[in-house]
């Protein structure tokens, strides 16, 4: 595992960057398709609060098509995109839409009210995706049918597929491209920022903690039928992982990356390990000149999105968008 507090100067970063990238790449076992057309096609179309919500479906790869709400504020034009991840719900992206469950968490519906495009789509086994009748976030099934693939890495292929979304939405601006998520779908933005280019902006709540201090490294809290990476899993055993947090933050570096953490009633075993993430990759952050675009709020209200932290996020897309 490289060591970030070896770092001192920009001379040796881009060798060492290159080295980090390709364990993620490996590790995650990101899919790779060949390029082929959106084809993207609204098959709803409605005014809710003043913005437009259609039901848009797109081809994620040659066989793979995907369901998606689509926000467009009226009356704008080159405004940044945001792209919205859902958390580990078993409503997926109708709750980003405000459809179902939590308003605090209708992030595509708030943003744009804000006047950002946005957009939000089901990770696999959730909504249209669900597999065999299966649970919502069991992965079983998912493993069988992809042996060479990680439910991580299928997600991040999934989600960096929907920027492409945004090209063909007229009134964005393809250089002000924003994610955002809570709890699961925090961990989707953060992946999606240091792998994606096209992230300008990124704002993760309660998504993480270190693999180093996390009892079940690999899977997702609470959720024992859910396996990220299996990889991980195997590398707990003997206490030697391939890369922590700290290596996915500094991938990202210098897209401005908002952390937001929940140091009491949290989902992860050990939240407090964020700060030291973010201590270690900040360190990068300084090296290419953009020490103030890596940030960590921390709260105690347990993990959910409150006011405050909705302000935060606020925030940050205003700052950086």
């Amino acid at each position: 595992m490289v060591d970030l507090t070896n770092i001192v100067s920009l001379t040796g970063w881009p060798t060492t960057r290159k080295e980090i990238e390709e364990v993620f790449v490996k590790v995650l076992r990101i899919p790779k398709h060949e390029h082929v057309e959106l084809q993207l096609r609204v098959q709803e179309e409605n005014d809710v609060h003043g913005v437009t919500r259609r039901q848009v479906v797109f081809f994620l790869n040659e066989t793979e098509l995907v369901s998606g709400w689509l926000f467009v504020p009226e009356g704008r034009e080159d405004v940044p995109g945001i792209l919205c991840c859902h958390h580990e719900t078993i409503y997926g992206k109708d709750e980003t839409a405000g459809i179902e469950d939590s308003s605090r968490l209708a992030f595509a519906q708030h943003y744009a009210e804000m006047g950002y495009v946005t957009l939000a789509i089901d990770v696999p086994t959730v909504g249209r995706r669900t597999y065999n009748k299966q649970e919502p976030y069991n992965t079983d099934s998912f493993y069988k049918e992809n042996k060479d693939l990680t439910f991580a890495g299928k997600m991040l292929a999934d989600h960096s597929r929907a920027l492409d979304v945004f090209s063909e939405v007229k009134r964005v601006d393809p250089t002000r491209i924003g994610v955002i998520g809570h709890g699961l779908g925090g961990m989707n933005a953060i992946l999606l920022a240091a792998y994606d280019d096209r992230v300008q902006a990124c704002v993760a709540s309660c998504g993480f903690t270190r693999f180093a201090t996390d009892k079940k490294p690999g899977r997702w809290p609470d959720h024992e039928k859910m396996l990220l990476i299996p990889e991980i899993e195997r590398a707990a055993k003997k206490k030697a992982f391939p890369f922590d947090w700290e290596h996915i933050l500094a991938l990202a570096a210098p897209t401005p990356v908002q952390v937001i953490t929940s140091v009491s009633g949290a989902v992860h075993t050990n939240p407090k390990s964020c700060q030291k993430a973010v201590t270690l990759a900040g360190k990068v952050y300084k090296l290419l000149g953009a020490p103030g675009a890596l940030d960590h709020f921390t709260h105690h209200d347990g993990h959910t999105v409150t006011p405050e932290t909705l302000e935060v996020a606020d925030e940050w897309f205003e700052r950086w968008l």
